[in-house]
């Protein structure tokens, strides 16, 4: 056990050079955004004078090194900065908003998963078979069609054309209220508090851009699964088990999935990763309040401690779920160190 700790250590001293270049990366690319925050804020009518005033109350008038060493001072005590476009500050923000991305994301992944992985074992099973031509064609599409060209299709489909879909406009529609906060899943929320109408209500929104991200996500947990189980099937133990009378369900799940789940766990930490930045372009089309929709607001006004608030967040994410991936896979299979 303190061999596992110390290993779980060691990885997360590994990813502080790769947190800090993000830092010193996001801080540099948002400095070189176009448009200058001050003459945003200070607003068209503006003259020269009021802009150097706004400037200076923002700290631009100093050097760009000056910029990042208050910026790095302020985030080792927690301090994000303060949003320019709402006025709060960035991490509370951040964590308002992140219930709901985290919350859509692990939606569209669930639903990618309980078609994909399936999908690919058939399709493993079954090579040159419809079933399998079917798995290419999804792939095909899920790799081609971009999320937000999706989105706009199943609005127009399931809720301008056919009437089936509610409004594509947040998490819950007007005429209910938000449950009371507990995890921020209004889902969760929402059957903590006995709400069952809101719960449906909520779930039914997700409906549409849960499947517009499982599409974009299909595609490699599918491929990724039928290529693992046929790398599996073609193995001599498995043969062997085939030619002693193993029944073929139990030859699958047993032996063939569980040694043909390492890949398939790595392929959905990546996924997952994924998801989030392609969060950013479906919570646009469904007006969803996620991360995603606030980092494009802070890009279109330059909101520098916004963007970079942002950036970091992803950053330490994904650093999270490649850590939980490699602790997972080591459960499942001992032979898999920690440390390699």
């Amino acid at each position: 056990m303190q061999t596992k700790v110390l290993q779980i250590s060691a990885r997360l001293l590994q990813s502080l050079p790769s947190i800090l270049g993000i830092v010193v990366i996001s801080f540099a690319l948002t400095r070189a955004l176009p448009g200058d925050p001050a003459v945003y804020f200070a607003g068209a009518m503006a003259d020269q004078a009021s802009i150097e005033q706004v400037r200076q109350a923002l700290g631009l008038d100093k050097t760009l090194l000056e910029q990042f060493f208050i910026y790095a001072k302020n985030l080792l005590s927690g301090d994000l900065g303060m949003s320019l476009s709402t006025g709060r500050p960035v991490l509370e923000e951040l964590l308002t908003r992140l219930p709901a991305s985290i919350e859509l994301t692990l939606m569209g992944l669930g639903f990618s998963i309980l078609i994909a992985v399936p999908l690919g074992i058939l399709a493993a099973t079954r090579p040159m078979s419809w079933i399998d031509h079917l798995c290419r064609i999804l792939v095909t599409a899920g790799v081609s069609l971009p999320t937000f060209f999706t989105g706009l299709f199943l609005i127009y489909i399931f809720y301008y054309l056919l009437g089936w879909a509610p409004s594509p406009l947040g998490r819950l529609d007007i005429i209910y209220l938000p449950p009371e906060q507990v995890t921020g899943s209004y889902l969760v929320d929402s059957l903590i508090a006995r709400d069952t109408e809101v719960f449906w209500a909520s779930l039914k929104q997700l409906i549409l851009p849960t499947v517009t991200l499982g599409l974009f996500a299909l595609a490699p947990i599918a491929r990724m699964t039928r290529a693992a189980m046929l790398n599996t099937l073609a193995s001599d133990y498995i043969r062997t088990a085939r030619a002693s009378g193993l029944a073929e369900t139990k030859l699958l799940i047993t032996y063939a999935l569980r040694n043909a789940m390492l890949p398939i766990l790595t392929t959905l930490g990546m996924v997952f990763s994924f998801l989030l930045g392609a969060n950013v372009l479906v919570e646009k089309v469904f007006s969803w309040p996620g991360i995603g929709s606030y980092a494009i607001e802070a890009l279109v006004a330059s909101d520098y401690a916004a963007v970079q608030g942002f950036v970091l967040s992803m950053a330490l994410l994904f650093t999270f779920v490649n850590l939980l991936v490699d602790i997972t896979l080591t459960l499942i299979d001992p032979r898999v160190a920690l440390d390699s």
